[in-house]
């Protein structure tokens, strides 16, 4: 099968179907390879590559920055006072000029609907790192290094993501599990539990690729026999210290722990997280999150765990770097 991406934009993860996606990982892996070989050649050089955030990133921002450097390409770096979007000028209107500019844009923010519109009228490759609702190019980071590190295809692999299922990380798994036909299992308490519309386009996706997607309130059901436990922090960005306490009280049942690890009955399984991670106190919010909170080891995931040989999370950490750059490669070639 020809798989042509050229001037595709990767907003959320059902703009690729199946088979585009595995061909994305595909190339992923093939570009990881020719880095570490020194054998890459510069298939992006003289393209040009907006990277709005509204948000702050560490690694968003520094795996768009190296991947274009690695391909030849040029970034422009706009944090939340650099432009004027949303402020003095419209987001049409920002994507309107800088699709004129540049030969494609990156965004980090809050709204889907921002990127959207930026997509609709930028006439240049947009892609998402990271909304309030998705994140998609961290998908492709996550799956990469489940294959690596499982040897299964995506159509085998076997987890569990545990924690606060609203989000975008616990979105954009339930999607992309469904599109790649693995077996997701996510466990968390009820009331914090995936949007309704998600499940149902989930369930709608695997009905054509086999794909299992579960939901339940029992971690230890979610856990058994999986291959990976992923969870992401129980405070997102901007959320104030008032949810800290009751949020911390509903989700305490499904931190990561080794116990919980035991419970898998899979003595290779492996933990991952998107990162930030909040571990241990050596951060000023994780400190005041586990002294608030009682919780002295670790929230989400305890310091044991985190710092244990089943954690691959700074594996997952840099294949965000070859995944984003094949988004760019596929995209702009």
């Amino acid at each position: 099968m020809t798989i042509n991406l050229t001037g595709r934009s990767f907003v959320k993860e059902i703009d690729f179907t199946p088979d585009e996606l595995v061909y994305l990982l595909d190339l992923s892996e093939e570009l990881k390879t020719a880095k570490a070989s020194g054998t890459e050649t510069h298939r992006l050089a003289g393209k040009n590559v907006a990277l709005l955030f509204e948000k702050t990133s560490t690694r968003t921002r520094a795996a768009f920055e190296v991947a274009a450097y690695d391909q030849g390409a040029h970034v422009t770096m706009f944090d939340p006072t650099s432009s004027q979007m949303g402020h003095k000028e419209s987001i049409a209107d920002t994507g309107r000029v800088l699709g004129r500019m540049y030969d494609a844009i990156q965004f980090r923010g809050q709204h889907q609907s921002d990127i959207e519109k930026l997509a609709v009228h930028a006439g240049v490759p947009v892609y998402n790192g990271l909304t309030d609702e998705w994140h998609p190019t961290q998908m492709l980071a996550d799956f990469l290094t489940m294959r690596e590190a499982s040897g299964k295809p995506y159509n085998e692999l076997s987890y569990a993501f545990l924690g606060d299922l609203r989000f975008n990380m616990a979105r954009s798994h339930i999607v992309t599990a469904a599109l790649l036909g693995s077996d997701l299992r996510l466990a968390g308490p009820p009331d914090l539990g995936p949007p309704q519309d998600v499940l149902d386009l989930a369930t709608d996706i695997a009905a054509e690729t086999g794909a299992s997607i579960t939901v339940t309130d029992d971690p230890i059901a979610a856990v058994r026999d999986a291959d990976f436990l992923h969870t992401d922090v129980w405070v997102s960005m901007g959320e104030s210290k008032d949810v800290w306490t009751d949020r911390v009280a509903k989700l305490r049942p499904y931190q990561v722990t080794k116990q919980l690890m035991d419970a898998t009955g899979n003595g290779h399984a492996m933990f991952m997280h998107c990162l930030p991670a909040f571990h241990d106190t050596n951060t000023v919010v994780g400190a005041q999150m586990m002294a608030h909170t009682g919780l002295p080891n670790g929230l989400e995931v305890t310091h044991d765990v985190f710092e244990s040989d089943a954690s691959i999370v700074f594996q997952q950490a840099e294949n965000r770097l070859h995944t984003i750059k094949a988004v760019m490669v596929a995209t702009l070639t």
